[in-house]
């Protein structure tokens, strides 16, 4: 072999190296790269499923109940919340809105949604087996670019509590009505008796006059006891907090309640243990003790007995008792019992002169002061209230 045969021979060598190189190169620059696009597609493959995961979980902690349905008519997605209202389960996914939400006028509003761009404040009404639920509804019809249904987003909103919270205040604007009116209505008929000529008899006058001062202190009362429970749904009220000796705090209420209990010929005794204490506002505490023991003589057996207990519990609490030896509470009522103005007897309440108050202050006193109430009662086997209290502070 010549030089020059060499010499190309070695070129070609040379060149041949350096083509195998840069395929090499090359090679490893394109793995590297459909490396790097493999790493960027799991990246946002895991991004978009966080995303999804972090979506799903906001539906979930939503207090509206989502439900999105796909051009097909089944819903693609519905929330926990939208589960607890209809009272279907996760696998909703795939079903159409009449088969999980077993209620026509929904499916009703989707069908609606083809030819209208959004139903807005839509009220439905679930009848339930325990209690009615009523729900505004707000939905969105979906469209493709093209402008073809898509589907739909509904929106509820449980208005339930707002429609029971309704019906207390408007019961409760009835009762403050009908408590006023009657005490109203007898001042001024007494007024007017005294006007048109009764003042000229002395006996009359009188009569009229403790007639007009009874109802008016009742509509103190009655007053009083409104703006007390208005302080206390606020949390105006400021409690002055101190150790209160049970025993003691208990025959004070029971020395106040002597005249009425010796009208109705009612013995009550005091059975707190001496060494108790609560740790409690002391003139709220006489209040709950006074509307406890006035309602046990009052409802009670005429002649009958009323014994007031204490003690100490667990948990550094204690709990007071007011027992009576009367009728009992029927069960049904015994759950509406603090309720204002409730009242089991409406007949023999008004007859006792009560503001039927009483006993939704006693509850509202006794949870401001971070305690609980309690009522047992059987019938013709009497009643016992139970109030638990901080203990007092060592």
């Amino acid at each position: 072999m010549s030089g020059l045969e060499i010499i190309l021979l070695l070129v070609a060598l040379a060149l041949g190296a350096a083509v195998w190189w840069f395929r090499d190169q090359l090679v490893r620059e394109q793995l590297r790269q459909a490396h790097d696009l493999a790493e960027v597609g799991a990246r946002r493959e895991a991004e978009l499923a966080a995303q999804a995961e972090r979506t799903a979980a906001l539906f979930d902690r939503m207090v509206e109940g989502i439900v999105v349905v796909g051009a097909d008519g089944r819903i693609r997605i519905a929330n926990r919340a939208a589960g607890a209202l209809f009272g279907f389960a996760p696998p909703a996914v795939g079903r159409t809105v009449l088969e999980a939400t077993r209620h026509h006028e929904v499916a009703t509003l989707v069908a609606r949604l083809e030819r209208e761009p959004a139903v807005l404040s839509h009220e439905l009404r679930l009848e339930g087996v325990a209690e009615t639920r009523y729900l505004q509804v707000n939905a969105l019809a979906l469209r493709t670019p093209a402008g073809a249904a898509d589907g739909a987003v509904l929106v509820f909103h449980d208005l339930t509590r707002l429609r029971q919270l309704e019906a207390v205040r408007q019961e409760f604007v009835a009762n403050v009505s009908h408590e006023l009116r009657t005490p109203l209505s007898l001042i001024k008929s007494a007024a007017e008796t005294l006007i048109d000529g009764g003042k000229n008899d002395p006996a009359v006058t009188a009569r009229f006059l403790e007639l007009i001062d009874k109802h008016a202190n009742r509509l103190t009362l009655l007053i009083d006891d409104l703006l007390l429970l208005a302080r206390l749904d606020s949390g105006r009220i400021e409690l002055k907090l101190r150790p209160v000796p049970l025993a003691a705090a208990a025959q004070e209420a029971i020395d106040d309640a002597a005249l009425i209990a010796q009208t109705r010929r009612v013995t009550i005794e005091n059975r707190v243990a001496p060494e108790v204490a609560a740790h409690a506002d002391p003139e709220r505490l006489r209040q709950v003790l006074a509307n406890l023991i006035d309602n046990a003589i009052k409802y009670g057996r005429e002649g009958g007995r009323v014994i007031v207990g204490g003690r100490a519990l667990e948990g550094a609490r204690v709990e007071l008792t007011v027992r009576d030896d009367g009728p009992g509470i029927p069960a049904e009522a015994r759950t509406r019992i603090f309720e204002r103005f409730y009242r089991v007897d409406k007949a023999r309440s008004r007859e006792q002169g009560g503001t039927g108050l009483g006993l939704a202050i006693v509850k509202n006193v006794v949870q401001a002061h971070g305690g609980d109430v309690r009522v047992e009662s059987a019938p013709d086997k009497g009643t016992e209230f139970f109030i638990t209290l901080p203990a007092a502070r060592a």
